[in-house]
């Protein structure tokens, strides 16, 4: 089964907070019937897309984002460190691609990227192009020199999420404003870069705050390519440390609503798959996620492992989305194999 990419009515960049407050509280029959009824029309419901997510530059941030222990603010921040060799984060990628990742990412804990370190950051994207890799980056912010500076690297795409609504932002986040967020985003798009860009579930935001942020994702000029769909990690020593959980049919709800308003859209399911159950994944899968980071840490919060993910996909007889059927030939294996990352990470 193909994707049907074509133009339609189910692409809308007209949401009111009231229709999408409506679509997360339908009955959950009907939110899933939809979601999956889209989920077919433009993609098949059997393939996910995998990529794999390094941390380049780890710690220092001067942001003082709630959730992140990567802040130089919070009580227990992660040890700072300096932005990773060229040749190191090859070994990462080559490693990746090993074990069955389409697309690397790569991400570093800054406000905004020096030139200096924009070096280095565009020889790692030429370089993990080289191997035939899809490559992301998460910076911080960036201006449109920057931007094109990075298309011109052959980035794909690049993340810079929103986080929640712009109502409940500045209760989250200080050191940056939800227009700075959004300028980046137009930067880059104005180069020419694929938009991945989605937010965080559980950081003490209400229901029309969760509208509110999928309001905004599809009603951008032009909706992200990606959409990951966070659960937040508590990390002692941060702000939201003590967050009060999210039960999983909530996370599911907002899962589903994202497709249906992002029908082109991978929706992935990105921080937080430690902690949930294979029938929460599965779940998550059948409200139209089609994407997921695999690897043992994100950023710097744990991870499921590697043989947990190729065991649930063959349980629900699903398999890796094949980035390019030209360049590839044949589809991947059902997961990254942990057998041939470790090899060739040694």
């Amino acid at each position: 089964m193909t994707a049907q990419k074509m133009t339609q009515p189910d692409v809308r960049h007209d949401w009111t907070r009231a229709e999408v407050e409506a679509l997360i509280n339908l009955p959950f029959p009907d939110l899933m019937f939809r979601a999956q009824e889209l989920h077919r029309r433009y993609f098949d419901p059997t393939k996910v897309q995998i990529s794999t997510l390094l941390s380049i530059k780890t710690g220092g941030c001067p942001e003082d984002c709630a959730y992140c222990p990567q802040s130089a603010r919070h009580e227990k921040s992660v040890k700072a460190e300096r932005l990773m060799a060229v040749e190191k984060v090859m070994t990462e990628a080559r490693a990746a691609k090993a074990a069955g990742a389409g697309r690397f990412c790569m991400g570093a804990a800054w406000r905004s990227p020096k030139d200096h370190d924009l070096d280095s950051v565009c020889e790692m994207i030429e370089g993990v192009k080289s191997l035939g890799l899809e490559t992301c980056v998460t910076l911080g912010m960036l201006d449109s020199v920057q931007s094109q500076r990075l298309k011109d690297a052959g980035l794909d795409y690049y993340n810079h999420n929103l986080d929640t609504s712009e109502e409940f932002y500045g209760s989250i986040i200080s050191t940056r404003t939800y227009q700075e967020r959004l300028d980046t985003l137009s930067n880059v798009r104005d180069a020419g870069i694929n938009v991945c860009c989605g937010g965080i579930v559980g950081m003490g935001e209400d229901l029309s705050d969760r509208a509110g942020l999928l309001m905004t994702l599809a009603n951008l000029p032009k909706h992200p390519e990606s959409v990951p769909i966070n659960l937040l990690v508590r990390v002692e020593g941060t702000p939201l440390g003590e967050a009060e959980a999210v039960d999983p049919i909530t996370f599911v709800r907002i899962i589903a609503t994202a497709r249906i308003m992002m029908p082109e859209s991978h929706v992935r399911l990105a921080a937080g798959r430690e902690n949930m159950t294979d029938e929460a994944h599965a779940l998550c899968f059948l409200a139209g996620a089609n994407s997921i980071f695999c690897g043992e840490k994100l950023l710097t919060t744990p991870n499921p492992a590697e043989h947990r993910d190729r065991q649930l996909l063959s349980a629900l007889g699903m398999t890796p989305m094949v980035q390019s059927e030209a360049e590839m030939g044949t589809l991947r294996p059902a997961v990254p194999d942990v057998a041939a990352y470790e090899a060739a990470l040694s």
